[in-house]
């Protein structure tokens, strides 16, 4: 059984958050529905690009337009935000950057990791 007064108190944090979070896009010019959604629905666009993307390396074929799909996935809500955004903090730009950067290594290990696991072994 649930204290109350634990419920009330985290009911009011939510409340304060969800005010505060808000508070941010009208601060700045992006509706965080907007930006959420973008983020949200960009994910299975950006798991088929891979497959794509492992596909075409897997086959000898141009990686060229994957990388590109795979890349607008990652840069939809950012592309977004940039354009929307008005008077946006420095670090805002600095921590999209460092996501950014984060998305491409880990975009890649997961490539590399898919086109070994399926090369065949060399029987020697």
């Amino acid at each position: 059984m649930t204290d109350p007064l634990a419920s009330v108190l985290l009911a009011g944090l939510w409340t304060a958050f969800k005010d505060w979070f808000f508070s941010l896009g009208a601060q700045y010019g992006v509706d965080p529905v907007i930006f959420g959604s973008i983020s949200v629905g960009a994910i299975p666009f950006f798991w088929l690009s891979v497959a794509w993307l492992v596909r075409n390396l897997r086959q000898g074929r141009s990686p060229f337009l994957p990388v590109v799909a795979t890349s607008l996935c990652v840069l939809s809500a950012y592309i977004y935000l940039f354009i929307a955004g008005e008077n946006l903090p420095y670090w805002v730009y600095a921590l999209v950057v460092g996501l950014i950067g984060y998305s491409a290594y880990s975009t890649v290990q997961t490539v590399r990791e898919k086109t070994t696991d399926a090369e065949p072994s060399d029987p020697q």
